[in-house]
């Protein structure tokens, strides 16, 4: 088995936007993550969520130490993300035979498919990711050149993880009421207070906010610290872990409780933009998150349509019921759909990175957009596909149970969706972003030459009129009507952006391939995402086994499923 072939719409995508040259250093690391994923890493992950981290505080002599004890499926997996694959330092090195660090995409392409084996590590592999792009942008000196080599590194000698420590009790959402305090020593910094939510709290290298002497009590009066886990002589640094958190998900990765006691510290670029700065490394992870939850969808689906292939019921496998496939298929819908926005995403974020001032601002906006979204629906998808298995998708000795637990994550960190929506309304504000959306979208569509896809095309144009007033409308709103009503309008901006680009995918494919499967996809979704007709779905279920397993369609196929229409 192997995971990418399993995966019907992410060799296309592929195709579609890494050009020649990278596809063919890619393909063959895709094919191998594939099959290692499926065959090695998802039964460790199996293993590591049942074995989670332990925390000894103490040694045999009574000396703090704080060490995590990690069992050995989860080392394993770290050895196969940080240095076999390199994940957390794809977006900063050379690796797998690119003479130049490669595009942001492959980064996203491979992590995707190594977190339908293993969500856990995922979480500080982006943090190790962040962290080195954060450090980069606004650090200077030794130490922090140093951090940044170690942190991108794949040598298992001398490299190192990263970790963001922000969570305060009183300071979750408004990080103006971080009590964390930092103090002036020497040239340096200490910091004093308690962070309540640290994932990977044994990082060699943390990002941290702490209020500094002089700084007012908004986030500007918030400065962005490094804190090294160990200290130039190699002695401790002056923090402890209290304790590791008892989560619902993700546990093979440890979470803990951290006070820091005049722990030494450097700071990170300008001490009144600390909180600006920092967010460069928690919108690189919101983005990750996104991603990470579409591949959850994409391996519960797996996991279903599996199921649902050998399971017999009243005589006839139940995957022939059209029930069954009228469950299935807008699943497939909603993964496809996620992972179309992942790639825009991820190739926006490269343009933005090479001086595109419209990617810049479109990928502030996409960003939390993406999260808003994908990892709410990761909830809903990932416990109807545990739902096919019936009381054995329940038990936690099948995958599905642990699908469901971890989808919950997305939604909450780096951002609950509620922080999220209001992020999309900051940018909205301040660049009218809503209305470049619409004019690279819109774009979009005008582009597509094929008349099959005409009907829905024209929908979405008077759709893409239609949410723009409607953002208007908001922000021309008193500012608690914006602020009740921005959750919603984000997952309908979310939508139809994703229904575009899944029309955009069809008509490639269609021109490139002579294949309008794709287009029975976009189908699906409109008609059960955005105009609630459940008639498009039924029509397309005549397709079924084609559209699951990538095969083609060809045109003429097309007359049995009629456009959605409102």
């Amino acid at each position: 088995m192997n995971f990418v072939d399993l995966d019907p719409a992410l060799r296309p995508l592929i195709e579609s936007y890494l050009d020649p040259a990278d596809r063919e250093l890619l393909n063959p690391v895709l094919s191998a993550l594939g099959t290692d994923a499926a065959a090695r890493l998802a039964p460790l992950a199996d293993v590591a969520d049942k074995n989670p981290p332990t925390l000894a505080q103490y040694d045999r002599e009574g000396d703090r130490v704080d060490t995590i004890d990690y069992h050995a499926s989860y080392q394993e997996l770290q050895k196969a993300a940080y240095e076999e694959y390199g994940l957390s330092a794809l977006s900063h090195r050379r690796l797998h035979g690119w003479e130049d660090v490669p595009p942001h995409l492959i980064k996203y392409i491979l992590s995707y498919v190594f977190v339908q084996a293993e969500f856990g590590l995922a979480c500080p592999v982006s943090m190790t990711d962040a962290a080195a792009r954060t450090l980069r942008k606004f650090g200077e000196g030794p130490q922090v050149a140093e951090a940044v080599d170690r942190l991108i590194s794949t040598d298992p000698d001398s490299r190192w993880t990263g970790a963001m420590f922000m969570t305060e009790i009183q300071a979750g959402t408004d990080i103006a009421r971080t009590e964390t305090v930092a103090e002036r020593e020497g040239e340096d910094w200490v910091l004093s207070g308690r962070k309540w939510f640290a994932s990977n709290p044994d990082a060699d290298i943390i990002l941290t906010l702490a209020r500094y002497p002089g700084g007012d009590d908004t986030t500007r009066g918030v400065g962005l610290f490094m804190l090294p886990k160990q200290l130039a002589d190699g002695s401790k640094n002056s923090y402890v872990i209290d304790r590791l958190k008892d989560k619902l998900g993700t546990r093979s990765m440890p979470s803990g409780e951290i006070t820091l006691n005049r722990a030494h510290a450097i700071q990170i670029g300008d001490l009144d933009r600390g909180f600006r700065q920092m967010a460069e490394m928690v919108n690189t992870s919101r983005l990750s998150n996104a991603m990470r939850s579409t591949a959850l969808m994409r391996r519960s689906i797996n996991e279903a349509l599996a199921h649902a292939r050998k399971r017999v019921v009243f005589g006839k496998p139940l995957v022939d019921a059209p029930l069954m496939r009228m469950t299935l298929l807008p699943l497939q819908a909603e993964a496809e759909a996620a992972l179309s926005l992942v790639f825009h995403a991820g190739d926006t974020l490269q343009r933005a990175d090479a001086g595109d001032e419209s990617a810049a601002a479109q990928i502030r906006v996409l960003t939390p957009l993406a999260k808003h979204y994908i990892c709410k629906r990761a909830r809903f998808v990932t416990g109807e596909a545990m739902e096919v298995r019936g009381g054995r998708g329940y038990i936690e000795e099948w995958p599905d149970a642990r699908l469901v637990r971890d989808s919950h994550l997305g939604s909450i960190w780096e951002g609950s969706s509620n922080v999220i929506a209001l992020d999309v309304l900051r940018c909205m504000r301040k660049q009218n972003t809503h209305h470049l959306l619409a004019q690279s979208m819109t774009g979009k569509l005008n582009d597509i030459t094929g008349a099959e896809a005409g009907a829905e095309i024209r929908e979405l144009l008077s759709r893409w009129e239609a949410i723009v007033d409607r953002g208007d409308a908001i922000l021309a709103a008193d500012p608690d009507a914006a602020e009740a009503l921005i959750g919603g309008y984000a997952d309908s901006l979310a939508q139809i952006i994703m229904a575009t680009l899944l029309l955009e995918q069809a008509d490639v494919e269609a021109s490139r391939d002579g294949n309008w499967r794709k287009l029975l996809v976009a189908r699906t979704f409109i008609g059960g995402n955005i105009l609630n007709d459940e008639a498009a779905v039924v029509a397309a279920l005549a397709h079924f086994e084609d559209i699951v397993d990538g095969k083609t369609v060809p045109r003429d196929a097309l007359a049995s499923t009629p456009a959605p229409v409102a």
